[in-house]
């Protein structure tokens, strides 16, 4: 034993401990690995010169018009869709690593979602599907209401949270559902998943098979981490597969959803579809079709004269597809989108915004300064907007207030 070294005995508790650690586990900036690795967010938010956060609030901006720019090409879509939304009720859903719990955060962003879905889509029609306990459950039918998916998850997709979900159960029920969805109108799944596991009855390959063969497209969000069989999933049926990294990734990545994908080639045709403009109702109080009560709000179908609660549907009794003239209207933006507006320097000779009449000198004028910054300029009428009306314009507008 070397002299100065205390020999361990019985009545000690010795552990030896190497904290010296090996070289290549050093990072760049003498840290361990797994710490570079974590993002402290708050470290981005830092005041220039004149205490303010202007910068970082530009910065968003930026960010957000980028990614819009990439989405907003001239190619052909169809207007009228048919969507199947998947929900993960496993008990993976529980956890709380997207804050307050995973099921509570998925509920909120596709409750925004489905509203965002109907505004951009009034003529499209969705379904509710939940899966659980390796069992796949419908909680809505293909609905042009969106009250009706609302209150079924509000009223039971947060609750009874068990067991695993069965993705191949799930998507054997959306395809049912999908098959009385006319050929003319796209189909499509969306999956909001948790679980990095899947307790199917059968060959999971057949039913991507058959996803192939009737041409549904599968999307899906993921709230974990990356699985090969999701993502094979979607990559063959043409989908989009993200993983969300948080709360606010999460609603980015489903909103992806929102707009209609590419008309593939095997289905870019064009067919006559037949539909009805109901006239409004009113005087007396009479039955609708729908829900079989009597009230004074409706429409009457022009074909059988029956009369429905609200619009767009299908009528029950002669199955003619009701829809008003502004949600027609409104579908049209996605075949017809705007031009992307180009940045401008400061040698432009408008001195305020058309859109808000903003000076864009002014300190206060978000994501625009005096040396011309945040200007962006229509490419037909020339007139030059800031940021803010850039972003209203191409997200809410759809269309150019100069043009028009």
């Amino acid at each position: 034993m070397a002299k100065g070294i205390k020999e361990p005995t019985d009545d000690d508790d010795y552990i030896d401990i190497d904290d010296t650690g090996p070289g290549d586990l050093k990072g760049a900036d003498g840290g361990y690995a797994w710490e570079e690795e974590y993002k402290r967010s708050w470290d981005v938010i830092q005041e220039d010169a004149s205490g303010s956060i202007q910068s970082i609030v530009l910065g968003i901006n930026d960010q957000q018009r980028r990614r819009r720019v990439r989405d907003t090409e001239a190619i052909q879509r169809g207007i009228i869709r048919h969507v199947v939304l998947i929900i993960d009720q496993s008990e993976n859903m529980n956890l709380r690593d997207l804050m307050p719990t995973r099921i509570q955060c998925a509920l909120s962003t596709v409750g925004m979602f489905i509203g965002e879905y109907f505004d951009q889509n009034p003529i499209s029609q969705l379904s509710v599907i939940a899966t659980k306990d390796g069992l796949a459950e419908k909680l809505t039918d293909l609905s042009g209401n969106p009250m009706d998916h609302l209150n079924a998850l509000k009223d039971k997709a947060n609750k009874d949270l068990a067991g695993e979900p069965s993705l191949q159960n799930a998507l054997e029920l959306a395809m049912h559902t999908l098959r009385r969805a006319p050929s003319h109108g796209s189909r499509e799944i969306v999956c909001v998943m948790g679980s990095l596991t899947t307790c199917d009855p059968g060959d999971i390959a057949q039913t991507l098979e058959a996803l192939k063969h009737a041409q549904v497209r599968v999307s899906m969000v993921h709230l974990a981490a990356e699985v090969h069989v999701f993502k094979k999933i979607c990559k063959e049926t043409g989908g989009l597969f993200y993983v969300a990294q948080n709360e606010d990734n999460m609603k980015d990545l489903l909103f992806e959803n929102v707009p209609p994908p590419p008309v593939v080639s095997a289905r870019a045709t064009a067919d006559m579809i037949q539909m009805g403009f109901p006239i409004k109702a009113g005087g007396v109080p009479t039955p609708c079709v729908c829900h079989h009560e009597l009230g004074f709000v409706g429409y009457i179908c022009p074909r059988c004269k029956s009369k429905v609660c609200s619009l767009p549907t299908d009528c029950d009794v002669c199955g003619l597809p009701l829809v008003s003239a502004p949600h027609l209207a409104r579908s049209y933006h996605h075949l017809f989108p705007e031009e992307n507006f180009k940045e401008v320097g400061g040698d432009s000779v408008d001195t305020t915004c058309f859109g808000c009449g903003a000076v864009w000198a002014d300190p206060l004028l978000p994501a625009a300064d005096a040396e011309g910054r945040g200007k962006y300029r229509c490419p037909r009428c020339k007139h030059d907007y800031c940021l803010e009306c850039d972003i209203f314009i191409h997200e809410t507008l759809h269309n150019c207030p100069g043009c028009v």
